[in-house]
C-alpha cells in the first residue's frame, strides 16, 4: 500500500508533503484533535511507520498508534483515537486499549518517553495479531483475534505535533533477526534474575550480636557477623569497622540491616523494651502462636502461611511477648524473597496505568482530570504488616491531594468509585490530616501532618496491627491509632487524587530514602541514641546532668564545637542553608533555650531563625531550613512565626534579620502550653498557643547568621512576665492567654474554642485559618464573653488570598453574633449551617439561623480588602448595628436576646483578622434610642452621589432601585444600558454581577461611548443594537471577553482578566483618564489602558449579555471639591504634539506645597557608592547588590524623578524601580529588590509586582530597553495610586492603595549602572530641564511624531533611539541586506525611530497628531522602523515647506531603489499603488474635488490628464501597510540565521491641494483605522513634485 495519510483527518490537522506529513495545528494552545489514518487498509505483515518529527512540553502524554476498522472516509473524527470504537485497537503510553478500554497495562516501550526523530509503526500479523514496533525493534504481541481490512491510526495527542510517514511495508529480515535474538537474550536474563531472587541465598546472611543480634537461615545453622561497637552517635553515618573477613555484597547488607529495622519497628509495635536486653531465638522452624502462622522468637524461613478463609497469613513477623522485657529480632527474610510481595491489583481507576511490575501507579492526563486515580493492593494486608508508598509526581493545578487507607472490599468484585470517599461501607481513609470512614469525617486532626502538603519523595504508610488498630506513618513516624478496630480483611487502598499523579511501592530490600533509613539503622544498632532517658542521663557529662547542649547530628552544611556549646557554619559564604541544629533533650517547662549569636557574615539577606520542635533529633532528617518542616515545628522567622511551614503571625517582636554579632535570642514553653520568644533579653511575648511539652529547641543558622553558641547563665535573664501581653491590656478570665482575672473595658478577645482550621495567637487578639490555599471554610472563631449593650467588637482583615475567586467559595469574611456559648457550641464547616440563635451577615445579606431574612443591606462584606474593619454592636434596645470603617450601616435586625457572643466566619479569601483597639463600649447613644429600620441605599466606596443608570436602554431590560440595579428579563441578548450622566476625566463607573444564568454563553461587555441616550428614540426597543458588540451608530469602545473593540473592530487580543469568567459578586468598573485613554477594573484592580485616544464626552455603557443577567451600581459621582488639589499632569506640559489647540503651559502648574527636596539614604545595597551630595548613585561591581531608598518619604501628588546615567551592555537586564511602604533606616537589603517580601511594589520590566507576587502586565514600556538619558518618575496621587512617568509621560496606575509613608525605591540591576535624581537645578540630558525643554520657542508646526526637530523634522538629539532594541537592530540588519547606497540615508543614526511598543510608550508618543495647513491628522506607524533619509539641497526647508501633510506609501523592495533615485513617488515605479491611471469619472466616484484637490483643469487638458498615471497615499500605515500595496518578502537574519518577512514603504510629506481624498479600494467592510472613515482613507495624487520622500519605513515579522 501507499505511505501515505488519508485526506480525512481531524480538525486540527494539516497535511503537507503529498499526505506523508501531519502537523496540529495550534500545538500550544490545544492538545488534542489530531487523529489522522492511512490512506488504504493494512496489508498484512506491513509495518505502517512514521516518524515524530516535533514535540512541545506544553501538554503530558504523546503520541498514540493503531488500528481500526472504521472507514476515515466516513468517519466522524472523535478528539482523541482512545474515543474511537467499533473494532479499534490502541496503543496509548505504555497501555494497549480496545474500543477505549484498556485489555493490557504493561506493554511494551512507552511512547510518552518517545523524543523526536524516534519511529513508531503498528502491523498485523498473519495470525491476526497487532505488533508495535518502536526504531525498528518488535515490541511483541499487543491484542489478538484482529479481523482484516484495519486502517492505521496515528494520534497527534499532547507532546507530539508533528509526524511523518516514512515507510509501509514488511520488516527485513536483518531486523526480524535480531528481534528474536534481543527476545531470547532478555528471556535469558530474566531466567538468571529468577534464580537469584527466588531461590534464598542462605549461605550470605550472618549474625550482628552484642547490642542486636540479627538471625538468617543457613541450612540449619547460624554464622555470626562481628560485633558493632554501639557508640556510634552520627545516625547519618554506618560504621565502617567491620571485620575484614566478613564479606557481604550491597544486597545481602541491605537484607540483613532491613531485617534489623522491620524487627525494630514490630517490636515496638508489640509492646517490646529497649533492645539489647533479651536474648535472640535460634530456632530455623515456626513458632506458632494461636491458630496464625506467625513466628515467635525465632524468624520464619517458611512461605506464606494463610487460612482458606480469606484470612492473612504472617510471614516471617516478628512479635514479642507481652510485656516482656526484650524485643526479639529474628530474620525477617520470608516476606522479603518470596513472590507474594504486596503490589498493585492489576484492576484499578480508569485513569490508572500501573508499571515497574504493578510496583508503580500513575493517573492520566493529570492536567485534565483529577480523580478516578484509585488503586488497591494484590492481596489483603497481613496483621503488623507496612505498606508504604512513595510520592513520584505532583502537578501544581489541583486542590486535594492523595489519600490512602484501607477497605474491605475485594478488586476483583470492585466497582471502583471516582474517589474512595464516595465508598459507603467497609472504607477507612486519611484524607488531608483527618480520617474518614464510609466517606465520612470521624476525626479532623488526626494528625500534625496534612497529606495535601506533602512533597514528591515523600512517604506515606500504613499497618494493620493484631489488635485491629489502624496505624498511619509519615516518612517512617507513626502518626497514632486512626481506627481502634478494623475487620480482620482488608486491603490497602490509595487514591490518586488532585495534586497527586504518581506512586510506588517502597519495599524494604529496595528502599531510596538512604537517609532515612540509616537513621533508623543506627537507632537499630544503638538502641541509647536518641530514645528518653531518665533526667540524670540527659548528657553524657555527670557533672551537669540538665545542662542544655547542642545534638552531634545537626545540618550537612553545620558543625558542633566547644562540647557541644557551639554550632556554626563553617563554610558560610559559600551556602546559606543547611545549618540546623536542636538541643540534645527536650526542654523543660518554663526552660529558657538561650543562644548567642558570634558570627555573621554580609553575603546573605535572611539571618538566625529560632524555635521548638516535637521531633527527636536522633533520627529526623534534617531539611534544608527548619521552616521546610511540616509537622511538630513552630519557629519565629525574621518578625514572623511560623507553625511548621505556614505564616501565622505576620508582625510579632524584633526583626532578628537586623541582629548583630553579640545579640542574644531565647525561647521558652511555658506550663501553660504557650511559647514565647526573647531578643537580647527582652520578652516579645507570646507567639503561639497549645505548644505540647517535651520540645526540643531548634536554631537554624540561616543566612548570615554564620556561629551561635548557647548560653548556660541564665541567672541574670529576667523574669518571664506573669501577665501575657506587654503594656495595660489585662486578660479576660476565659481568654487562654489569661493569668489574672480583670474587667478592664478593652478585654474582648477570640475564645479558646474554634473552628477546626482556625488558629488563635497574639494573646487572643488574632485569628487565621491555617492550610488558607487548600481550605475555605472550618475557621469559626468567637469572642471570649458576651457583648455588653453599646460594646462594638470591630476586627481588620490583615491577609486575604485570591485563591478561591471565581469560584462557589468566592466569598470573603461572615459577621455576626450568636447566643450560643462557645463551650456549647459545636463548630459547623460555616456559621450560616446553626439553625438556633444565630444571626449572621453574608455579603448583602442577614441571615438569622441560616435563612436570609434581609437582601441588600447597606454595606457588603464581598467588597472588603484587606486593611478594611468589620464592627458589630448590640444596642440596649436588641438591636443590631454593622459599622465598615467606622461608620455605622445602620440597623441589621431587631429582637436579638441580651448575652450574644461575636462571631467570625473566616471564609473563602479572608485569612487572617485581629480585633482592633476600637472594640469596647462606643457612644451610648445608640443603647437608647429607637432607630426605626428603614431602606438603606447601596453603599458607594466614594463619597459622592450614587451613579445612576439612564432611562433608555435595551428592550429585555428594567431598572429597579431608582436606577442602580439593571434586571434582563428575557433572551441572551438586548441588554444595553447606558450611565444617566458623562462621565468626568477619571470618574469611575463601577457594578457589581448580582446574577448570572448558566444556560447562555458569553458574559458582560463594558466600555466608554459617544452616543448620547438623550438622542435615542423615546421607545427602547427601535434604538438599539441586540449587542453592545453591534452598536456602531457612534464610536464605542468596549471590553468584551479578554478583548478590546472599537466600534465592533477588535483593537486588542488578551488586554487583562476575561469577562467571561466573572460570576455573581464580582466587581466591573470603566473610566477615561485625563491621557484619553480608557481603563477598566475588575474587583477594584486597574487592568490598564484598554483603549487611547477616546473622546472626551462620553457614557458608560454595558451590556447584560449571555450568562450575566443584573448587575447593580456600587460606585459614586466623584464631589467637586474647590480646594483639592489635583496631581501635577505632566502630560499637559509635554512636548508630544495632541490636539491642535494644545500650547505649551508655562506656568500651568497647580499651587501645590514646595517640594521636598528627595536624596538617596545612606544605607543601601552594598555596591552602591553615592556622590553629589547624595543625588547620584552608581554601582560600583557585580551585576546586584545595588538598592536604593531616598531617605526622604514621598509626599503625596510630588514627582519623584531620576535619570539614567550609564548603562552597561554586558549585563542583561536593567533596572526596576517602586515604592516600599515602611522605614528604610534599618532595612538589610537582599541582593536584588525582588527578594523584598513586605510591604513593596516593585515596576520591573513591563509588569508590577506587589510583596514579588505579580499583580499586572504589560504595564508601560518595558524598563529593560530603556536608553541612556531616559527619565523615570514615580507619583502617588490623592487616592494612593502609584504612577509612572517616563520622559514625563503619565503611563497610568500601576498599584493601588500605596500606604502612608512610602519611600522611592531603585535596583541599579543588570545594565544599568549610574542614575541621578532630577530636581529642579539638575539638568537633564541636553542641558535642559524638562520643564524647560517643552517651553522653548516651540510651533505647533514644528512637531512630527510627538519630537522637536531642528532641520527637516529630525528630531531632537536629546532623543535618542532606544540603543538596545532588538527589533530595531533586526529591521537595520535588514536593510543592509538591501545594498541600498548609505548617500541616501541621513548620516546621523540618531534620526532614526523605532515605532516598537516598547520605544514608542518610552517615547510617550500619541498614536495620533494633527499637521500641516489647514491641519489634518496622520498617524505614527507603529509596529514599524523609520530610517530617516537625506534631504536633497535642491528641497525647500523654509516655514511655508513645514506646512505639508504627512502620508505613508507601500511599495515593493523592488521599487525602493528607483524610487530613491528619483527622490520621490514616480508614477512608473512597480509598486501596486501606481499602476491605475487616473479617471476622471471612476468606479470610485471622484468627479467631486474636494477640499484638497487642484483647481479644475481647463477642458482642453481633460483628455490628456485621464491617461495620467496615479499614486495612492494614506495617513495610516494600517492602509498602506496592506500586504496588497507592500508585499511581503523573506530573509534570512544573518546573526540569528532565523527566517522572517519583511515589508517596505515610504513616510512622505505632501503638498495640501495636491491630492484628493477617497474612499478606500479594496473593497473592507470593517473599519481600518479606528480614527479615520473608510471613505476618507485613500489619498490620490498625480502631481509628480507634491512629494517629498521622509523616511523609509520597514516592517518585520
Amino acid at each position: 500500500m501507499a505511505a501515505e495519510l488519508h485526506p480525512c483527518s481531524g480538525k486540527l490537522i494539516g497535511l503537507s508533503n503529498s499526505n506523508r506529513t501531519a502537523q496540529r495545528n495550534q500545538p500550544v494552545q490545544e492538545f488534542n484533535h489530531g487523529l489522522v489514518l492511512s490512506r488504504e487498509p493494512l496489508k498484512d505483515r506491513d509495518v505502517f511507520t512514521v516518524r515524530i518529527d516535533k514535540k512541545v512540553n506544553s501538554w503530558s502524554g504523546s503520541i498514540e498508534i493503531g488500528v481500526t476498522s472504521l472507514d476515515p472516509a466516513g468517519l466522524d473524527f472523535p478528539s482523541s483515537a482512545t474515543g474511537l470504537k467499533g473494532g479499534s485497537w490502541i496503543v496509548s503510553g505504555c497501555s494497549v486499549l480496545r474500543d477505549g478500554r484498556s485489555v493490557l497495562e504493561e506493554y511494551g516501550r512507552d511512547l510518552d518517553q518517545l523524543s523526536e526523530g524516534d519511529r513508531v509503526g503498528i502491523q498485523r500479523s498473519t495470525r491476526g495479531e497487532l505488533h508495535l514496533w518502536v526504531n525498528g525493534q518488535d515490541c511483541g504481541a499487543a491484542a489478538s483475534g484482529l479481523p482484516t481490512g484495519l486502517w492505521a491510526v496515528v494520534d497527534l495527542y499532547g507532546k507530539c505535533t508533528q509526524v511523518t510517514v516514512v515507510s509501509c511495508e514488511p520488516p527485513s529480515l536483518a531486523e526480524r533477526d535480531t528481534e528474536r535474538e534481543t527476545v531470547e537474550e532478555r528471556e535469558q536474563e530474566d531466567e538468571e534474575e529468577e534464580v537469584v531472587v527466588c531461590g534464598v541465598r542462605e549461605e550470605e546472611f550472618g549474625g550482628l550480636t552484642s547490642a542486636v543480634n540479627l538471625a538468617a537461615a543457613t541450612n540449619g545453622t547460624l554464622e555470626e557477623v562481628p560485633e558493632l561497637p554501639p557508640t556510634n552517635n552520627r545516625p547519618d553515618k554506618f560504621p565502617n569497622n567491620l571485620e575484614p573477613e566478613t564479606v557481604l555484597t550491597e544486597h545481602q547488607l541491605f537484607d540483613v540491616l532491613n531485617n534489623a529495622i522491620v524487627s525494630l519497628y514490630r517490636s515496638e509495635d508489640n509492646g517490646g523494651g529497649d533492645l539489647g536486653g533479651g536474648g535472640i531465638g535460634r530456632d530455623s522452624g515456626t513458632g506458632s502462636r494461636g491458630d496464625r502462622g506467625s513466628s515467635s522468637g525465632g524468624g520464619s524461613v517458611n512461605g506464606t502461611s494463610s487460612d482458606s478463609g480469606g484470612g492473612t497469613g504472617n510471614t516471617g513477623s516478628v512479635n514479642s511477648p507481652a510485656g516482656g522485657g526484650g524485643a526479639r529480632l529474628g530474620a525477617v527474610t520470608g516476606g522479603m524473597l518470596t513472590n507474594d510481595a504486596l503490589l498493585f491489583h492489576e484492576k484499578c481507576g480508569t485513569l490508572i496505568k500501573l508499571s515497574n511490575n504493578n510496583k508503580t501507579a500513575e493517573r492520566r492526563r493529570p492536567l485534565d482530570e483529577f480523580n478516578n486515580g484509585v488503586v488497591m493492593t494484590n492481596r489483603p494486608l497481613r496483621h503488623n504488616e507496612m505498606f508504604e508508598i512513595r510520592i513520584d509526581k505532583l502537578v501544581d493545578k489541583w486542590s486535594g491531594s492523595i489519600e490512602i487507607g484501607v477497605t474491605t472490599h475485594n478488586p476483583n468484585n470492585l466497582d471502583y468509585p471516582a474517589t474512595m470517599t464516595n465508598l459507603r461501607s467497609g472504607t477507612i481513609m486519611m484524607s488531608g490530616c483527618g480520617i474518614l470512614t464510609n466517606g465520612k469525617g470521624t476525626r479532623r486532626e488526626y494528625c500534625e501532618f496534612s497529606l495535601d502538603e506533602l512533597q514528591e519523595g515523600d512517604h506515606i504508610g500504613l499497618m494493620h496491627k493484631a489488635s485491629g488498630a489502624l496505624h498511619f506513618y509519615i516518612n517512617g513516624i507513626d502518626q497514632g491509632v486512626a481506627a481502634a478496630q478494623t475487620p480482620a480483611v482488608v486491603y490497602a487502598v490509595v487514591d490518586l487524587y488532585g495534586m497527586a499523579v504518581k506512586v510506588t511501592i517502597v519495599h524494604n530490600h529496595n528502599h531510596s530514602d538512604r537517609l532515612r533509613r540509616n537513621n533508623a539503622i543506627m537507632r537499630a544498632l544503638s538502641p541509647d541514641v536518641g530514645r528518653p532517658r531518665p533526667a540524670h542521663s540527659l548528657t553524657p557529662d555527670p557533672d551537669t546532668p540538665d545542662r542544655l547542649l547542642f545534638h552531634s547530628n545537626c545540618g550537612q552544611k553545620a558543625a558542633i564545637i566547644s562540647e557541644g556549646r557551639t554550632a556554626l557554619r563553617p563554610h558560610a559564604t559559600d551556602d546559606f542553608n543547611h545549618g540546623v541544629v536542636l538541643s540534645g533533650r527536650p526542654l523543660h517547662s518554663n526552660e529558657v533555650f538561650q543562644v548567642r549569636i558570634d558570627k555573621m557574615v554580609d553575603k546573605w539577606a535572611g539571618s538566625i531563625e529560632i524555635g521548638v520542635t516535637t521531633h527527636n533529633p536522633a533520627y529526623l532528617q534534617l531539611p534544608s531550613t527548619m521552616t521546610n518542616l511540616r509537622s511538630g515545628t513552630w519557629m519565629m522567622t525574621g518578625n514572623g512565626v511560623m507553625h511548621n511551614g505556614t505564616t501565622i503571625l505576620d508582625e510579632y517582636g524584633h526583626n532578628l534579620d537586623r541582629l548583630k554579632a553579640g545579640d542574644t535570642v531565647g525561647v521558652v514553653r511555658k506550663e501553660d502550653g504557650s511559647l514565647h520568644f526573647f531578643v537580647n533579653g527582652v520578652a516579645q511575648g507570646p507567639a503561639a498557643w497549645n505548644v505540647p511539652p517535651s520540645v526540643y529547641a531548634v536554631v537554624d543558622l540561616y543566612g548570615q547568621a554564620a556561629q551561635a553558641t548557647i548560653m548556660d547563665d541564665v541567672a541574670d535573664l529576667p523574669p518571664l512576665p506573669e501577665d501575657s501581653s506587654e503594656g495595660p491590656t489585662v486578660m479576660s478570665p476565659s481568654s487562654p492567654c489569661s493569668v489574672a482575672g480583670g474587667n478592664s473595658a478593652n478585654d474582648l478577645r477570640f475564645h479558646q474554642l474554634h473552628g477546626t482550621n482556625a488558629v488563635i495567637t497574639n494573646g487572643g487578639r488574632t485569628a487565621l485559618r491555617q492550610n488558607c490555599r487548600s481550605e475555605f471554610n472550618d475557621a469559626i472563631v468567637i469572642s471570649n464573653r458576651c457583648l455588653r449593650d453599646g460594646e462594638l467588637f470591630e476586627i481588620v482583615i490583615q491577609k486575604m488570598v485570591d485563591r478561591w475567586s471565581g469560584s462557589i467559595e468566592a466569598g470573603k469574611i461572615m459577621a455576626g453574633v450568636t447566643a450560643i456559648r462557645p463551650e456549647e457550641l459545636e463548630f459547623p464547616n460555616t456559621m450560616t449551617d446553626i439553625d438556633y440563635d444565630t444571626w449572621m451577615l453574608s455579603g448583602t445579606a442577614i441571615m438569622q439561623d441560616g435563612n436570609t431574612m434581609r437582601n441588600n443591606y447597606g454595606c457588603d462584606l464581598d467588597t472588603l480588602t484587606t486593611g478594611s474593619r468589620i464592627g458589630m454592636m448590640r444596642s440596649a434596645t436588641g438591636d443590631l448595628h454593622y459599622y465598615i470603617n467606622g461608620v455605622d450601616q445602620g440597623v441589621a435586625c431587631t429582637g436579638l436576646p441580651p448575652d450574644v457572643y461575636a462571631v467570625i466566619d473566616l471564609y473563602g479569601q479572608c485569612v487572617q483578622v485581629s480585633i482592633t483597639s476600637s472594640s469596647g463600649p462606643q457612644d451610648n447613644s445608640l443603647c437608647t434610642s429607637n432607630i426605626t429600620e428603614k431602606s438603606f441605599p447601596v453603599h458607594s466606596p466614594v463619597a459622592g452621589v450614587a451613579h445612576r443608570l439612564h432611562s433608555k436602554h435595551g428592550k429585555n431590560v428594567v431598572l429597579l432601585g431608582e436606577g442602580c440595579q439593571a434586571v434582563r428579563v428575557g433572551g441572551y441578548a438586548h441588554g444595553i444600558v447606558f450611565s444617566a450622566k458623562e462621565l468626568k476625566t477619571d470618574e469611575l463607573f463601577e457594578v457589581k454581577i448580582d446574577e448570572v444564568d448558566d444556560q447562555w454563553s458569553g458574559s458582560l461587555h463594558m466600555g466608554l461611548t459617544t452616543l448620547a441616550p438623550p438622542e435615542l428614540p423615546s421607545c427602547p426597543m427601535s434604538g438599539l443594537s441586540p449587542s453592545l458588540t453591534q452598536l456602531r451608530s457612534k464610536v464605542t469602545w468596549l471590553l468584551a471577553g479578554s478583548e478590546v473593540r472599537r466600534n465592533g473592530l477588535l483593537q486588542r487580543q488578551n488586554y487583562g482578566a476575561s469577562l467571561d469568567r466573572l460570576t455573581v459578586g464580582n466587581r466591573v468598573g470603566v473610566k477615561r483618564c485625563s491621557d484619553d485613554t480608557m481603563h477598566v477594573l475588575i474587583d477594584g484592580e486597574d487592568m490598564g489602558p484598554a483603549a487611547t485616544a477616546v473622546a472626551k464626552n462620553v457614557y458608560a455603557v454595558l451590556d447584560l449579555y449571555g450568562r450575566v443577567t443584573a448587575v447593580s451600581i456600587v460606585s459614586s459621582s466623584v464631589l467637586e471639591d474647590a480646594g483639592s488639589v489635583k496631581a501635577p499632569s505632566l502630560s499637559s506640559d509635554s512636548c508630544s504634539e495632541g490636539e491642535e489647540d494644545r500650547t505649551p503651559v508655562e506656568g500651568g502648574e497647580p499651587a501645590l506645597v514646595p517640594n521636598t527636596v528627595m536624596t538617596f539614604l545612606e544605607n543601601h545595597g552594598k555596591n552602591i557608592q553615592l556622590s553629589h551630595e547624595n543625588l547620584t548613585a552608581a554601582r560600583v561591581s557585580s551585576y546586584n547588590q545595588g538598592l536604593l531608598v531616598t531617605a526622604q518619604p514621598l509626599p503625596r501628588q510630588q514627582l519623584f524623578q531620576f535619570q539614567i546615567d550609564r548603562l552597561n551592555a554586558s549585563w542583561t537586564s536593567s533596572l526596576s524601580l517602586g515604592v516600599i511602604g515602611h522605614s528604610p533606616d534599618r532595612l538589610n537589603f537582599p541582593s536584588t529588590a525582588c527578594c523584598l517580601k513586605r510591604s513593596v511594589w516593585l515596576l520591573q520590566r513591563d509588569s508590577v509586582f506587589h510583596n514579588s507576587l505579580k499583580i499586572c502586565e504589560n504595564y508601560g514600556p518595558n524598563l529593560d530597553t530603556c536608553p541612556e538619558g531616559t527619565v523615570l518618575g514615580l507619583l502617588v496621587d490623592g487616592n494612593s495610586c502609584l504612577h509612572l512617568y517616563v520622559n514625563g509621560m503619565d503611563q497610568g496606575v500601576a498599584a493601588q492603595d500605596i500606604p502612608t509613608p512610602c519611600y522611592p525605591l531603585i535596583d541599579l540591576y543588570g545594565q544599568c549602572e549610574q542614575v541621578t535624581i532630577v530636581t529642579n537645578n539638575v539638568a537633564t540630558v541636553g542641558g535642559e530641564s524638562i520643564k524647560a525643554r517643552c517651553q522653548g520657542d516651540m510651533e505647533k508646526a514644528d512637531m512630527v511624531d510627538g519630537i522637536k526637530e531642528s532641520v527637516c523634522w529630525m528630531p531632537h538629539p536629546e532623543v535618542n533611539p532606544n540603543k538596545t532594541c532588538e527589533y530595531q537592530a533586526l529591521c537595520s540588519r535588514f536593510k543592509d541586506l538591501l545594498t541600498l547606497p548609505d548617500g541616501y540615508f541621513n548620516e546621523d543614526a540618531k534620526y532614526n525611530l523605532c515605532y516598537c511598543e516598547s520605544c514608542h510608550k518610552l517615547r510617550g508618543d500619541e498614536s495620533y497628531y494633527k499637521r500641516g495647513e489647514p491641519p489634518r491628522d496622520y498617524a505614527l506607524p507603529f509596529g514599524w522602523c523609520r530610517f530617516a533619509l537625506r534631504i536633497k539641497p535642491h528641497c525647500d526647508v523654509s516655514n511655508s515647506f513645514k506646512q505639508w501633510h504627512i502620508a505613508y506609501h507601500g511599495t515593493s523592495v523592488g521599487a525602493l531603489r528607483r524610487t530613491l533615485d528619483h527622490a520621490q513617488l514616480l508614477s512608473g515605479t512597480s509598486s501596486i499603488f501606481s499602476v491605475s491611471p487616473v479617471k476622471t469619472e471612476g468606479p470610485n466616484g471622484y468627479s467631486e474635488p474636494e477640499e484638497n484637490s487642484s483647481n479644475s483643469l481647463p477642458d482642453r487638458d481633460r483628455e490628456r490628464d485621464r491617461e495620467v498615471p496615479r499614486v495612492q497615499l494614506s495617513p495610516t500605515m494600517r492602509y498602506s501597510g496592506l500586504e496588497m500595496f507592500a508585499p511581503k518578502v523573506q530573509f534570512r537574519d544573518p546573526r540569528s540565521h532565523c527566517c522572517h518577512q519583511a515589508q517596505v514603504g515610504f513616510q512622505v510629506c505632501v503638498r495640501p491641494g495636491s491630492y484628493k481624498v477617497g474612499p478606500q479600494t479594496l473593497g473592507a467592510i470593517e473599519p481600518l483605522d479606528p480614527r479615520f472613515s473608510n471613505t476618507e482613507i485613500e489619498w490620490i495624487t498625480k502631481d509628480q513634485g507634491g512629494t517629498l520622500l521622509y523616511g523609509l519605513l520597514i516592517r518585520v515579522e
